[in-house]
């Protein structure tokens, strides 16, 4: 399953002068939202799709979806603001009958192009995309010795290495998610409930969680104001998506 948590205020955008948020505004004849969700177009007909959103953009969802040939969704609105993304996910997870591998993305981002990672990731027990660069805003993979790609260690918005997170995330099985999300509210790392610390907990227990590299050109980002203008003023930026 593919879980997209867009249940974020943009207060960004509205502080900035928008008057909608920002999965809804438009690039080039398309809203951000669809451009994010056609990152995944080769999995639109085989795998699920979980939207959590707040309850006045689930008509606007469903339209979407249905626009890009998704062929399986469901729509989990919310009421209430969560403590992070990680808590947005855990609750479209309790709306749904799910258990299998779970996949999760920003809305705010597109990954043109797309493919499920073949070995050795497809035997890790979860992993985190990521890209060469630096700054205090994303979060971060600390790759374990030796040449595989393994992780030893994952921050958010704290420099543990080069290997910054794209935002996509994958467990190999909803219930590590769960386990690891339970771990963190006891032991919490962050201020808010973040996707990226949790892989700690999997990682202290013995799980096997790799990291991908990606090229920083193969994701584009939409997440603010500036991201925003700066791909309406480059419709190549944005590549396939």
């Amino acid at each position: 399953m593919i879980v997209i948590p867009m249940a974020g205020r943009s207060q960004r955008f509205y502080d900035a002068g928008y008057d909608r948020p920002k999965y809804r505004l438009d690039l080039d004849g398309r809203s951000v939202f669809a451009h994010a969700v056609v990152s995944f177009e080769a999995a639109f007909a085989t795998t699920p799709f979980l939207f959590i959103a707040a309850a006045e953009a689930e008509a606007f969802v469903r339209a979407e979806a249905r626009a890009l040939g998704v062929a399986e969704f469901e729509v989990v609105s919310l009421t209430a603001v969560t403590a992070g993304q990680a808590e947005t996910v855990e609750r479209g997870l309790d709306a749904v009958d799910w258990s299998g591998p779970l996949t999760i993305f920003n809305i705010d981002t597109l990954r043109p192009g797309f493919a499920v990672p073949g070995e050795p990731l497809a035997g890790a027990d979860g992993w985190l995309e990521v890209f060469k660069g630096s700054g205090a805003n994303w979060s971060y993979v600390k790759p374990a010795p030796g040449p595989e790609p393994w992780a030893l260690e994952t921050a958010e918005k704290r420099p543990i290495s080069d290997l910054c997170c794209t935002g996509l995330y994958h467990f190999a099985q909803a219930a590590d998610f769960r386990e690891a999300l339970a771990a963190e509210r006891e032991r919490p790392q962050a201020v808010e409930l973040y996707v990226a610390p949790l892989y700690n907990h999997l990682i202290a227990r013995g799980r096997r969680i790799g990291w991908r590299l990606i090229a920083p050109d193969d994701v584009v980002f939409c997440g603010t104001p500036a991201e925003y203008q700066a791909l309406k003023s480059s419709p190549d930026a944005r590549g396939a998506g």
